[in-house]
């Protein structure tokens, strides 16, 4: 059985993999019902279904993305946990190889522990650089 920080990053990277794969249920298992998330300037979302309806429309024009994850920091408190990650995502639009989007910064999560595992209740996302080309 993996400890509860390594079962809280395999939550951050199933997030990650479920986009990248287009997999918008898989997503769905990644947030509570009533997640909070706050993408900045992309927007801000106050249930899970509202964050997986809006990645699954802004997604639909990319061919590809590349959705990659470092420097894990996991914080547990009995059934809570805090986690800040640092991403860097790169989107290839489709029909135009020359177009994409390159973005770098940080999440900061609060987790809970669901009764099927662990589950983002809060996002924060923190954009250190976005580009588009």
């Amino acid at each position: 059985m993996p400890s509860d920080s390594e079962a809280i990053r395999d939550v951050l990277v199933r997030y990650a993999t479920a986009i990248d794969d287009k997999n918008w249920a898989l997503l769905r298992t990644c947030f509570t019902a009533d997640a909070s998330t706050d993408y900045g300037d992309i927007g801000k979302w106050s249930d899970a279904d509202g964050i997986v309806a809006f990645m699954e429309a802004a997604h639909q024009g990319f061919r590809a993305t590349n959705h990659m994850l470092s420097n894990f920091v996991v914080r547990v408190d009995g059934d809570r946990a805090r986690a800040t990650t640092y991403f860097h995502a790169v989107l290839s639009f489709a029909g135009d190889e020359a177009a994409w989007v390159d973005s770098v910064g940080r999440y900061e999560d609060t987790l809970v522990r669901a009764a099927d595992g662990w589950q983002i209740a809060s996002r924060r996302t923190l954009m250190t650089r976005l580009l588009r080309g």
